[in-house]
């Protein structure tokens, strides 16, 4: 990080309209946190979207990174066209980082999904990614509702791997089983592959619980409560 700022490749600033008005991509990465039933509150994402409606001065990209339920791009679309006349693009492009390697994951991605239905903005965002997909996992392109789902999709299959683990490590504790053995049994089958399949005290974080409370719960803002 030090030799990036020194050669000016990388900055930072609290100056959110000087911001918006020199770059050509943004991204919304905010927290989304969870409503006690489970619902997302997009209070902060909607916040940013509306700081850069009004700061904007040419056409943008905005992509949101955030993990946002389905039809969240149709609303921070919506919330910029209210505040501005300038043209714009709105993007899905979910993260798939681990905390506490986050930096690492996105140095060598191995997933990367788009959501855009605009050439122009797909070839723009090619270009953003292509220098961390030299590994040669595809960039994935699909519209605005799939990308959003696939995040969540990612994220319950995941927890529901755990889950499943910790079931058969019950199961192996009550007619002793060997529950290392049958991981590494099931790990060899191809069709299931040996990741997140150790038995533990189950998954956390800040992503799996909420996602995995909230698929199927709709968007929530302040107005709507």
């Amino acid at each position: 990080m030090p030799r990036n700022v020194a050669e000016e490749r990388l900055t930072f600033s609290n100056d959110l309209k000087g911001a918006v008005q020199q770059c050509e991509i943004l991204f919304i990465a905010v927290g989304t946190p969870q409503d006690e039933d489970g619902s997302a509150d997009l209070t902060h994402v909607l916040a940013v979207a509306e700081e850069i409606g009004r700061s904007m001065n040419g056409f943008k990209i905005i992509v949101n990174k955030s993990t946002v339920p389905v039809g969240t791009a149709a609303r921070v679309r919506k919330t910029i066209s209210a505040l501005t006349s300038h043209p714009f693009a709105v993007v899905s492009n979910p993260e798939f980082l681990k905390e506490g390697t986050a930096v690492d994951d996105f140095m060598s991605q191995t997933v990367c999904v788009i959501g855009t239905d605009d050439p122009k903005v797909e070839q723009a965002m090619r270009d953003l990614y292509e220098p961390f997909v030299r590994t040669g996992h595809p960039i994935l392109v699909m519209d605005n509702a799939s990308a959003e789902l696939t995040k969540y999709a990612a994220n319950a299959m995941l927890a529901t791997r755990i889950s499943f683990m910790n079931e058969i490590a019950r199961l192996c504790d009550a007619v002793g089983a060997d529950v290392r053995q049958v991981r590494l049994g099931m790990g060899t089958d191809t069709r299931i592959g040996a990741s997140f399949l150790f038995a533990g005290l189950g998954y956390g974080g800040s992503c799996f619980p909420r996602t995995s409370r909230r698929s199927s719960a709709p968007a929530t803002t302040p107005s709507s409560r």
